[in-house]
């Protein structure tokens, strides 16, 4: 019998309506620990929120729940990756199977809200057909389950994941070869959406493989930065702050960075975050051991407004002039 180690994760998120928006297109969700029973599982989804996408922001918060859904179910079949051919198995059900079974859930989620609330049996308007109800639910998602042998991810559309190594490398595995033009981006609500449905599959059965922190963000992070590398060096600086402050740090901060970050864009902004537990219990250094950030980092402080959630540092990113 293969015993499986025992990592535990500190998990933390936050989601900024963006700036003159009547509502956040926006949802997000976390669950687990991180073992075989409980697997992690993280997802953050952004609504389109154009008129023609008039329920997205319902569409965002179903995709999300039924990835969790389903993510945590995939979870705990990875328990079986040491069977005979169990982790060929899984990978195919993880590239092939699980897009399917997303799209198809999220799909009925967004028709049977639909059936429910029906604008046109008031109106006297003709039925749309199933494409035209499901546009109005049309969202993006990334979401990624962790277990003690296995990290996997999933994305449709834009916004960013991010896996930071042992060593501190910044991968982003699931950036698409060429950006989406404009506000263009594949969609649940596309057809065979499945097919656009991007995965990372990454083993983990050696120690030196598990990742340190994992970052998930919708596009809104991402397009506040004039360079491209924005969100790269974003996710370092935020890995090197953890290491500097402490995790009740960094999260006490969050929503000022992600509200500046939404005045940049203009967009909804949000983003969740799991750290290893080992990583998230390091004792913050003392001023005698450790230096303040030189400035011109990309947590550079500025003043910011206080939140529900006060934060102890006035920190944003850097921007680039």
């Amino acid at each position: 019998m293969v015993t499986a180690l025992v990592r535990r994760w500190a998990t933390l998120a936050e989601s900024i309506q963006g700036t003159g928006k009547r509502q956040n297109q926006d949802w997000y969700a976390f669950s687990g620990t991180g073992s075989s029973a409980d697997p992690l599982v993280l997802a953050v989804a952004d609504g389109h929120g154009s008129a023609a996408h008039a329920r997205s922001a319902l569409g965002a918060r179903f995709a999300v729940d039924r990835f969790v859904a389903l993510a945590t179910e995939f979870g705990r079949a990875a328990d079986t990756c040491h069977e005979p051919g169990g982790l060929a198995r899984l990978m195919n059900h993880a590239r092939n199977d699980m897009p399917r079974a997303l799209v198809k859930s999220w799909r009925e989620a967004a028709l049977g809200h639909w059936s429910r609330h029906r604008p046109v049996a008031d109106l006297g308007l003709p039925e749309p057909g199933p494409d035209e109800k499901l546009t109005l639910y049309g969202t993006t998602l990334i979401g990624a389950v962790v277990t003690p042998w296995l990290l996997t991810a999933w994305q449709i559309g834009d916004g960013d994941l991010a896996v930071v190594g042992h060593d501190g490398t910044v991968r982003r595995p699931l950036a698409p070869a060429e950006d989406d033009l404009g506000d263009e981006t594949e969609s649940l609500c596309g057809p065979q959406a499945w097919r656009a449905v991007r995965t990372y599959w990454a083993p983990v059965f050696e120690e030196a493989r598990v990742p340190r922190l994992l970052v998930l963000s919708t596009d809104g992070l991402s397009k506040s930065f004039a360079s491209g590398d924005g969100f790269t060096e974003f996710v370092g600086d935020m890995d090197e702050r953890l290491a500097t402050e402490g995790f009740e740090g960094v999260r006490d901060a969050l929503p000022d960075w992600l509200r500046h970050a939404s005045r940049y864009s203009g967009d909804d902004t949000t983003l969740a975050a799991a750290l290893l537990h080992s990583y998230a219990a390091r004792p913050r250094p003392t001023a005698d051991t450790e230096p303040d950030p030189e400035p011109g980092t990309a947590f550079d402080a500025e003043p910011g407004t206080a939140t529900a959630t006060e934060a102890r540092t006035e920190s944003e990113p850097k921007r680039e002039t």
